[in-house]
């Protein structure tokens, strides 16, 4: 059995994450945590988020129910994933972080955690995100510099990020396999006279609209022709299963810094 707590318990993957997990037999809800200034902090957390009564009180800090606990999974905000990080440093617990849009020195920071216990850090934890992450550095590879590459995301109007993690991480994988420097050929907006576009860079725009889950679309385009390969999430359960998938795989790891890619066997 392994036990976990779930960071932004309240919040929209959290608590799907918390409805999934009573379906999975070897995993059990032992702490529910959130911001030390929540309104619903001591409340019992299926009653918060419509399940009814499970036991689980909503706390707002992780020293205080970390002691049973043997993974924690993270969908919070940056600022309050290093905070959750740095409270565990004196007994840290195996980690499944989904949180986007972290810092360079933040970023640094929990790689100085997955030295002491295992993490998987992935902005996407579906499994078809993570198949087309694959496949993408095989297309960018056969294409080359012959192809320009855009990537296009679309989120809901909540999204505090942008662009996603997701489509920076597909950029990324692009990138890699073209042997390209993201940092110096990354363009994330056009207006105006812009002249060509330039053969090596690679464009990632951003949509927010409405309650869209998640969609991203990566296209690969010539002279002749186009391939466009999308990827479409109709429903948070597919990251909330994933992320539960990815604790029980994590618990069983030696510490170093892992993603979904380790988790479902494609590396």
């Amino acid at each position: 059995m392994v036990n976990i707590i779930v960071s932004g318990a309240a919040g929209r993957m959290g608590s799907r994450i918390i409805a999934l997990s009573r379906d999975i037999r070897d995993l059990r809800l032992c702490g529910a945590l959130e911001s030390s200034n929540h309104p619903a902090l001591g409340k019992d957390i299926g009653e918060v988020i419509g399940l009814g009564k499970i036991g689980v009180n909503l706390s707002g800090g992780v020293k205080d129910i970390h002691e049973k606990a043997d993974a924690l999974i993270d969908f919070s905000s940056t600022s309050a994933t290093i905070e959750c990080l740095k409270d565990l440093s004196a007994k840290p617990l195996p980690a499944v972080i989904g949180t986007t849009g972290f810092s360079k020195d933040e970023a640094g920071h929990i790689s100085l955690y997955a030295r002491k216990v295992p993490c998987v850090l992935a902005p996407n934890m579906s499994v078809g995100v993570n198949l087309l992450l694959k496949v993408l550095a095989d297309v960018a590879r056969v294409t080359g510099d012959d192809y320009d590459v855009e990537i296009i995301e679309a989120h809901h109007r909540m999204k505090k990020d942008a662009p996603s993690g997701t489509a920076m991480k597909m950029a990324q994988v692009v990138a890699s396999a073209l042997g390209r420097n993201l940092d110096e050929t990354a363009v994330f907006a056009r207006h105006g006279l812009i002249g060509e576009r330039t053969q090596k860079e690679i464009g990632i725009q951003t949509i927010r609209a409405g309650d869209i889950v998640g969609e991203h679309t990566v296209i690969f385009g010539t002279q002749g022709e186009r391939i466009e390969i999308t990827h479409k999430a109709s429903s948070r359960d597919t990251f909330a299963k994933g992320a539960l998938r990815a604790a029980l795989w994590v618990s069983r790891q030696t510490p170093g810094l892992y993603d979904m890619q380790d988790v479902l066997g494609l590396k």
